[in-house]
């Protein structure tokens, strides 16, 4: 970097003092020599250096002294290379300042735009002294930096939670995003991803902070211009924006964005303290917390209730013109074997509390009837005793409770909340095949497993069952996806050895939003299937299945605009059960019609605990 600081060949520190008392600057290799410098005879004078001092000092004197021999030596260029890295520095905080928070919003008109901050900062620096504009110069770089950081989380946010980055809640997601690079795409690509993205940020707070350095010593040598065009590009900013002025796709030409920014962050912080603060005494609020253990779910004792999470099972797979039509067909062959086989169901819309991801949300929103849209609403409802549906038949003491959980690979203390008396994970099933991708296991291995291990078995004492099950296979990236296989073949999962190696590799899905979509449809395909068969083959006159997805597919899947909803179907063979819904007015079947009801998913706990009589005794703490 250059400007009137670094210019200078050396200072106090650049080699120790000589007998005569004068300090030398070292000279270059070639031999230049340099004029002594008087040592510094005042009070105030730096206490000698250590050697390690000595030593940087001695290099960093070697190189400023060729750097001006180099200058003294090609003028032409060295005044080019100082321009272009002056300019390049311009850009950069000018890219900074003006950047969008969405890759929807990314342009080139969208860098066109004049930063009041940057015209603001400009005049800052014109009025201060030396020293506190270099310093305040740096902290303006890295406060740009960290501006620059959460824009491009926003980014990868939006894209794929359909929400902005929270600076509060969400740093704990991105160990979560580390576990899925590393299923998809190895670990030893995922440690060169973490640690070049490290060095990329490393790299974007130190470039921002020389370069507005930079640009405040050039500020600072040409005062007078300086100050003149400050005015001006105030004046211009002033004018673009009282009179609206835009430029190419109705952008303004006067840019707030950075303040804006840090605006909303703000706000957001304060919402998000306020908002749990707020939401422990709505949790504590429950219209069934009270109710006796006999008034709980009675019209489904004796019966054998299932509830099933479709991974990423969203409104698109059943109305994007792109996966919708292979997926409706599965849906009408499916529920036209289920009709030959006995069962009947019905189907509606749920709007998810969440969008792309973190489906534990969406989960913990169906079963709490609470609206659990982020990870403290998470925490605060796990830590209490709020009434889950699936606690709810534990609570009767008249339901055997089981959970298979294939996605949960490590200590899973939400156990407790939802009431299950024995969980199985992903590696109490016995599972000897490979995985597919962040899945551990194909949906169909997860359900024979279920079969074999719990729904095959009597419950003791007499006792129903309900179970809770949690399906992986339609998980992102969606390649490779499992095939369906015959299900007296399924043994340990070494069957599936031959489909994970002929599918397609996550890599060639991710890249390709068309493909994406496509897969996604095929998985959704998949999971609908097993789960369908599974009932088919399984299933009694007994059972009661409720199945839904936890929220939709990431953006460049769903569409940048799409809905939250998410399909949810009742099937069983017992006429009363579906009778006990009637007045939901939902669809015949297991596709829901465009204009069925859609209703938040919080709501739908204490819809199903009264459809099956269950008498509310609230709770308020």
């Amino acid at each position: 970097m250059t400007g009137p600081e670094s210019a200078s060949a050396t200072g106090p520190e650049s080699a120790p003092p000589t007998e005569s008392g004068s300090e030398t600057a070292p000279a270059a290799e070639s031999g230049s020599e340099t004029a002594p410098v008087s040592a510094p005879d005042d009070a105030d004078a730096p206490a000698p250096t250590t050697p390690r001092r000595r030593g940087w000092a001695s290099w960093s004197g070697r190189v400023r002294v060729r750097r001006e021999a180099w200058r003294e030596a090609h003028p032409g260029a060295a005044s080019a290379l100082s321009i272009g890295v002056t300019v390049l520095c311009a850009a950069l905080v000018i890219a900074a300042l003006v950047m969008p928070n969405s890759v929807v919003g990314l342009g080139p008109a969208k860098f066109l735009r004049i930063p009041s901050e940057g015209i603001i900062a400009a005049a800052v620096a014109l009025a201060l002294p030396r020293r506190p504009r270099i310093v305040l110069a740096a902290v303006f770089g890295v406060v740009l930096g960290a501006l620059t950081l959460i824009n491009f989380l926003d980014m990868g946010f939006n894209e794929y939670l359909g929400r902005s980055f929270n600076a509060i809640l969400d740093w704990s997601l991105l160990s979560d995003a580390e576990s899925y690079l590393e299923d998809t795409l190895g670990k030893t690509a995922t440690v060169a991803v973490s640690v070049g993205a490290v060095v990329l940020v490393l790299l974007l707070f130190v470039l921002l902070a020389l370069a507005t350095v930079r640009l405040s010593n050039l500020l600072a040598r040409h005062p007078g211009r300086a100050t003149r065009g400050t005015l001006i590009a105030g004046v211009v900013w002033i004018t673009c924006s009282s009179f609206g002025l835009q430029i190419a796709g109705g952008v303004p030409l006067a840019s707030d964005r950075t303040a804006t920014a840090l605006e909303i962050k703000a706000r957001q912080v304060r919402d998000t303290l306020h908002d749990e603060a707020e939401f422990q005494k709505v949790a504590k609020v429950d219209a069934f917390g009270n109710t006796p253990a006999d008034q709980l779910v009675p019209d489904l004792r004796g019966k054998d209730v299932i509830f099933t999470f479709i991974e990423s099972y969203g409104r698109s797979a059943i109305e994007d013109p792109i996966m919708a039509p292979d997926v409706d067909k599965t849906l009408d062959a499916q529920t036209e074997s289920l009709t030959k086989a006995g069962y009947a169901a019905k189907s509606g819309w749920l709007t998810s509390a969440t969008y792309g991801g973190s489906s534990w949300l969406g989960h913990s929103t169906t079963m709490s009837g609470l609206w659990v849209s982020n990870q403290q609403r998470y925490r605060t409802v796990m830590a209490s005793d709020h009434l889950s549906i699936t606690k709810a038949f534990q609570k009767t003491g008249d339901f055997d409770t089981v959970g298979v959980m294939p996605g949960i690979q490590k200590g899973w203390p939400e156990q407790s909340y939802y009431g299950l008396d024995k969980v199985y994970n992903a590696f109490q099933l016995g599972y000897k095949g490979p995985k597919f991708s962040w899945s551990t296991m194909p949906d169909q291995y997860a359900l024979q497993q279920f079969q074999d291990r719990v729904h095959s078995k009597q419950p003791a004492d007499g006792k129903s069952r309900m179970s809770l099950l949690i399906l992986t296979s339609s998980h992102q990236p969606w390649a490779p996806i499992p095939k369906m296989v015959p299900w007296d073949q399924l043994g340990d999962g070494s069957v599936f050895d031959a489909i994970q190696k002929a599918g397609n590799k996550a890599s060639d899905v991710i890249a390709d939003t068309t493909k994406s979509r496509q897969e996604y449809g095929k998985s959704i395909q998949y999971s609908v299937t097993a789960l369908t068969q599974w009932l088919e083959r399984y299933g009694n006159d007994n059972t009661v299945l409720v199945f839904l997805g936890d929220h939709q597919p990431i953006a460049r899947v769903s569409g940048n605009h799409a809905s939250r909803d998410v399909p949810i179907s009742i099937v069983a063979k017992d006429p009363k059960m579906l009778d006990a819904i009637s007045s939901w007015n939902w669809t015949d079947g297991l596709r829901p019609a465009h204009n069925a009801p859609v209703w938040k998913m919080s709501s739908f706990r204490d819809r199903f605990l009264t459809a099956y009589g269950s008498t509310p005794h609230p709770k308020n703490n």
